[in-house]
């Protein structure tokens, strides 16, 4: 598990991100939510390719040697590199299941793809740790 502070700072569309302790890493969002989702996908993309690179992953600042502008809040970031680089390595699984009957020939009648459909459902269970 990794732990990075970023600097949020809200302007009029948004907030702007930045990441002190890690070069070049800055994105935006739109909302707190959509913030909060991109600077979690920035730190681990950035992470991953400084492990695959062999770059040195530097220490995380303590939040008060953050320096921001008064209305930019400090937010942790936190991140498990190992399910990450599962996430971003998309590798697909067989998986055998037993459904319904009806639930088989209901979904064929309309079309469902049963994988999209399943992996859909998944991420809605298990919530923000499996959150693209």
């Amino acid at each position: 598990m990794y732990l990075y502070y970023a600097v949020f700072s809200p302007n009029d569309s948004g907030y702007d991100i930045e990441f002190p302790d890690l070069d070049g890493a800055f994105t935006f969002g739109d909302n707190m939510s959509d913030a909060l989702y991109m600077a979690k996908d920035l730190l681990e993309g950035w992470l991953i390719i400084a492990e695959k690179e062999k770059d040195p992953i530097p220490e995380a600042s303590e939040p008060s040697a953050i320096n921001h502008e008064p209305n930019d809040l400090i937010i942790p970031i936190e991140v498990d590199l190992e399910l990450a680089k599962k996430k971003h390595a998309n590798t697909l699984i067989k998986k055998t299941l037993t459904i319904p009957a009806y639930l088989n020939d209901l979904g064929n009648q309309a079309n469902i793809n049963f994988s999209a459909t399943l992996t859909e459902a998944l991420r809605e269970k298990l919530g923000e740790r499996v959150r693209d």
